[in-house]
């Protein structure tokens, strides 16, 4: 799990450095044909592609849907946000997970966990800063990202276990795909784009992968409720990569937001091991908390 959330925060490290010289449809583009190709070419190997009819269930239509409005709203704050600053809000996806399946599917969820859940948003809050002098707008457009992915997230906890995840994520890389290409014109038009570039969106491709192979094998091999906090370690990684390669270094009220932030989630997690969840809903079912266009 702390290999996956290294994957996937490399990816979005590289995808911030290259949106500094193109905009975020273009790269959404490019890194888009990368990863539909290498993810259409695995699900092909793996048979996945066997049936393509089922690409037309409501619930696979909805998680793509969800899962492309949360990479556009994503990579647009993580082009205007230092990278620990967006990591931080995400990590309060799995707290909306749990208060989404007790207000959609009606899950039991008792005082302690809606308290935690409370005093998580109460964190990002913090971090956010909604009327202060560091108050960012795009940290809004982060927070939005956490309601598109969980939408991704619940429509996912409903997809029939008939449908390969291989044929999911191709479906959605092809979408992102897509809407990458639609924004392109408003967001500025097509710019030249160096070797340097398209090698680095290439990597970001691939480590979406990475992230991707090893998260699967962690969910598949090992106790959900242990390994799900893990994912913390995304947060690890965003800070320790925003300072090498960015510069950014975290100020007290991200670091206060984000512990709070973390702590409320590691409880709620706590307390869905205890009432003997086998799957708790705060571990989420996504390949990442970021959306990875997969």
């Amino acid at each position: 799990m702390a290999i996956s959330m290294a994957g996937f925060t490399a990816n979005d490290t590289m995808t911030k450095f290259v949106s500094a010289s193109m905009n975020m449809g273009q790269v959404m583009l490019l890194r888009g044909l990368f990863a539909t190709a290498l993810i259409a070419l695995l699900a092909w190997s793996q048979g996945a592609l066997a049936n393509p009819r089922q690409t037309l269930h409501p619930m696979v239509a909805l998680r793509s849907a969800a899962e492309a409005l949360a990479t556009v709203t994503f990579l647009i704050a993580l082009s205007h946000l230092p990278l620990a600053t967006t990591s931080a809000v995400l990590q309060a996806l799995p707290l909306a997970v749990t208060m989404g399946a007790a207000l959609v599917f009606g899950e039991e969820v008792r005082w302690r966990r809606w308290l935690a859940i409370a005093v998580g948003f109460a964190g990002v809050l913090v971090i956010v800063r909604p009327g202060a002098d560091g108050f960012n707008a795009y940290a809004l457009l982060a927070l939005v990202c956490v309601g598109f992915c969980t939408v991704r997230d619940l429509a996912t906890k409903r997809l029939p276990a008939s449908i390969p995840s291989l044929l999911v994520s191709t479906v959605t890389a092809g979408l992102v795909t897509v809407c990458g290409a639609f924004l392109v014109a408003p967001m500025g038009g097509w710019r030249p784009v160096s070797g340097e570039s398209l090698g680095l969106l290439a990597c970001a491709s691939v480590l979406l992968l990475v992230g991707y192979h090893f998260i699967i094998s962690a969910m598949r091999t090992g106790d959900i409720s242990f390994i799900a906090p893990f994912r913390y370690t995304a947060l690890l990684w965003a800070i320790v990569l925003g300072m090498i390669v960015f510069g950014e270094f975290p100020d007290l009220p991200m670091i206060s937001g984000a512990a709070i932030v973390v702590g409320s989630g590691l409880y709620t997690l706590y307390r869905e091991r205890v009432a003997g969840r086998g799957r708790p809903a705060a571990a989420s079912t996504s390949t990442a908390m970021a959306p990875d266009g997969l």
